[in-house]
């Protein structure tokens, strides 16, 4: 096996390159070469290991994010052992993507001595997991399936202008306090070279608005009472006599210095990034104790917290929309940084469409060939099976005159793909509508979004409601934003009916839709 991959990288390999983390077996000589035996967890803080050799440590809790080819010499039949092993291999991805490559973000798992069609079941019970939380995860399948797509030749024009596009990344990162966000990218804008001064000047506006907040407070009625319930104990006293307890007058003692920079450490936390303490230095012309007792009193304020919270969401989109074109020259993860800071809101945020240079795809050998879609095989073509209504919308669609110049099928859940939010059930969830049809008008390039559905799924009046917002918000970016179904009827065989949320009239009578026979009416009455 060692003789095999040296064939294949071209050289021999080197000394402590090759390690074991079989527990029976010290280090080995293998023809020449040193084997050393690893633990395990050890593995992937040791960056000079690059071929590692297991029994079963494999399958049953190891993690890499280095590993990018594992093969395996076991017979395999069991359904639970083969879950682990393909578990493993979905979990070893590095944490961030490599954008302009989108093969150097796979991982290859051989398996010669399995049982195929054992693999294939496990295979489809991981896609149909994958997501199922609403998190996106990875494309799953037998490498004669799985391909990288590349940009078509010839189009670049098109992808400069989806660059005008948006998208939503929908829990894509965790929700963090708006504070906490505003100060991380003035540290990061300045730690880029974009704002050299952006962390002393957020520091400042924090602490003019928390002055500002605390001035509100003093001037209430009620300032001297939580003053005192920071600033002092009460002391209640009981005297016991004969197993009797009698009530003493209580009394207030100031409180500890120890206590104040408990609570004041406390405000610190909720404030995040040291700003309790640039408040206290701010005011080191008075009273320590003073001070400290305000901020206290300033992070139980529930108002004036959310009073500054808002402010600090509002610098914070003003910060990123000055630097933005800057940021998108950044490097990748650079780039990732403020994307995730730009998603880690609990709302929901229109985030620019890029799309990458290369994508991942699914696809059989004998799936139909498809014309015009912005990606392709190295062959120069573009494979997919598509369901019977998206077919038939995109025949239409492709039909000469059309002025269709390219087209998009929109995966669900892909970095790269449309997502749009909408309401179900009082949660905010994704949808990625089907198909994206580039069409010329004159100069430009109009976008639209097509979304042949199942009239049947539950969930449809709140997708389009979800559609009428996006486009009342977006709608100036695209043309046609549409939901289509098949026409009813023998006459409409073949035919589609859709609506528009880009029309006004349609929009507004679909925002006020709540079931889905209401839908199926406007569907009768509206559709086009």
């Amino acid at each position: 096996m060692l003789t095999a991959i040296e064939a294949a990288i071209g050289r021999r390999l080197n000394e402590g390159e090759v390690a074991h983390a079989m527990h029976d077996i010290n280090d080995m000589d293998v023809g020449g070469r040193r084997v050393r035996k690893v633990d395990p967890a050890r593995i992937e803080e040791d960056k000079n290991i690059g071929v590692v050799l297991f029994k079963t440590n494999l399958s049953t809790g190891w993690d890499c994010p280095r590993a990018e080819v594992m093969m395996s010499f076991r017979r395999a039949e069991d359904h639970t052992y083969i879950a682990q092993l393909l578990g493993r291999m979905v979990r070893t991805p590095l944490a961030r993507r490599v954008e302009r490559q989108a093969a150097l973000n796979d991982v290859h798992l051989f398996l010669p001595h399995f049982d195929g069609d054992a693999v294939d079941a496990v295979i489809k019970l991981l896609n149909d997991k994958d997501g199922a939380d609403g998190a996106s995860t990875s494309e799953t399948g037998s490498a004669r399936d799985l391909v990288v797509l590349n940009r078509r030749p010839g189009l670049d024009d098109v992808f400069k202008a989806f660059e005008d596009l948006v998208t939503y990344r929908v829990n894509a990162a965790r929700a963090q306090n708006p504070i906490r966000r505003y100060m991380a990218i003035s540290r990061g804008l300045a730690q880029d070279g974009l704002d050299a001064d952006a962390v002393t000047a957020s520091k400042a506006q924090m602490v003019a608005w928390m002055n500002a907040q605390m001035a509100t407070i003093k001037a209430s009625e009620q300032y001297d009472a939580v003053y005192k319930s920071v600033a002092e104990v009460v002391v209640k006293q009981t005297a016991v006599q004969g197993g009797d307890g009698v009530p003493l007058k209580a009394y207030s003692i100031e409180a500890s210095d120890i206590d104040i920079d408990r609570q004041f450490e406390e405000g610190g936390r909720t404030l995040s990034h040291g700003l309790h303490t640039t408040y206290w230095t701010s005011h080191s012309e008075r009273d320590a104790f003073e001070v400290k007792t305000e901020l206290i009193i300033l992070t139980r304020q529930a108002s004036a917290m959310s009073a500054i919270e808002t402010l600090a969401e509002a610098e914070f989109n003003r910060l990123y929309d000055k630097h933005k074109k800057a940021i998108s020259k950044l490097v990748e993860h650079r780039r990732t940084y403020y994307e995730r800071l730009r998603l880690a809101t609990p709302k929901p945020t229109a985030v620019p469409w890029h799309l990458p240079d290369s994508i991942n795809f699914r696809r059989k050998p004998s799936d139909p060939v498809w014309d015009r879609h912005l990606y392709i095989e190295d062959n120069g073509k573009f494979r997919a099976e598509l369901k019977p209504w998206e077919e038939g919308v995109l025949k239409r669609e492709l039909a000469a005159g059309s002025g269709v110049v390219a087209w998009l099928r929109n995966v669900d859940r892909q970095p790269w793909s449309l997502e749009i939010p909408y309401e179900s059930g009082g949660q905010v969830v994704p949808m990625f509508p089907d198909l994206v049809v580039v069409r010329k008008a004159g100069d430009d390039y109009v976008f639209d979004i097509l979304e042949p559905h199942n009239p049947a799924l539950g969930d449809n009046f709140e997708k389009a409601v979800g559609f009428a917002k996006f486009a009342e918000q977006h709608g100036a970016l695209f043309g046609r934003i549409e939901m289509l179904r098949a026409a009813t009827g023998a006459a409409g065989k073949g035919a589609f009916v859709g609506l528009d949320f880009n029309q006004t009239s349609v929009r507004k009578k679909v925002m006020l839709i709540t079931s889905n026979p209401q839908l199926d009416a406007l569907f009768d009455s509206h559709g086009t």
